[in-house]
């Protein structure tokens, strides 16, 4: 028996239980489990491991898609530009297992919003700076959009407050993407602190929480006749990708 797993702090509502399950029944794979593994501190890692010698492969959620890298082996070339991880692939070498670093989320990403994408959607304002946010940039830059980012505590040239959203920029970047918790059940009354009274009809709100289906933020961009998007899709792609990469087909 095979067993893959997702680690993160909190657990009790993650999509990648009830996919895996689904997908096992679906395709009839009979010999592959999916368990989760909450941990309290990154540093408890090797011991997971020590104590769960059958693992086969892992999903990394918030908040160790970063923390994680210190304890792997090696990195994907797209993880080594994203600096976040969100799938580990394990190895068996003859000196022993490697733990294997990889991204997907910046695959999932890029094909659920490639479809939505005009002519017009050639520059994005992402808000937040955590590792779904480096997963999100690394996927703009492959769709060869320009991105400006939006944070509480800006600290770089490319990122900004939320007071500093004039509405200028707010015109010139025609794609807004939520990478934040804000809104994320059960706070779903939370939404990012931006004027919604200045998106358009050619505004695209993607974001990346899918529970609830259409957050506050959402449901902003819908009233203004904005295009909108949560981030089950890209959930589902990831979780492929990832199914891949364990098993050796990606």
């Amino acid at each position: 028996m095979k067993i893959f797993g997702l680690i993160g702090k909190k657990l009790d509502h993650s999509f990648s239980p009830q996919y895996f399950r689904q997908k096992f029944c679906n395709e009839k794979i009979t010999d592959a489990k999916y368990q989760l593994y909450p941990l309290n501190h990154i540093t408890d890692f090797p011991l997971l491991l020590q104590d769960n010698p059958d693992i086969a492969g892992l999903n990394v959620t918030i908040p160790y898609k970063t923390d994680i890298i210190f304890f792997l082996d090696s990195l994907s070339p797209a993880v080594k530009e994203i600096g976040a991880v969100n799938t580990i692939k394990f190895k068996s070498l003859s000196t022993g297992l490697q733990l294997i670093g990889h991204n997907t989320d910046y695959l999932g990403f890029s094909e659920s919003i490639k479809p939505l994408l005009k002519p017009y959607h050639t520059k994005a304002l992402v808000l937040g700076t955590g590792g779904s946010s480096k997963a999100v940039q690394f996927g703009l830059k492959k769709l060869n959009i320009d991105f400006l980012m939006v944070s509480r505590n800006p600290h770089s040239i490319n990122q900004i407050h939320y007071s500093k959203l004039t509405k200028k920029i707010m015109n010139e970047y025609k794609i807004i993407i939520n990478t934040t918790p804000l809104g994320m059940f059960p706070a779903v009354g939370q939404k990012p602190d931006i004027d919604y009274s200045l998106l358009t009809p050619q505004h695209l709100l993607y974001d990346l929480i899918y529970n609830p289906d259409q957050t506050m933020f959402l449901n902003e961009g819908k009233k203004n006749g904005c295009q909108i998007k949560n981030g089950l899709e890209m959930l589902q792609i990831q979780a492929e990708y990832s199914w891949k990469i364990w098993n050796n087909n990606f």
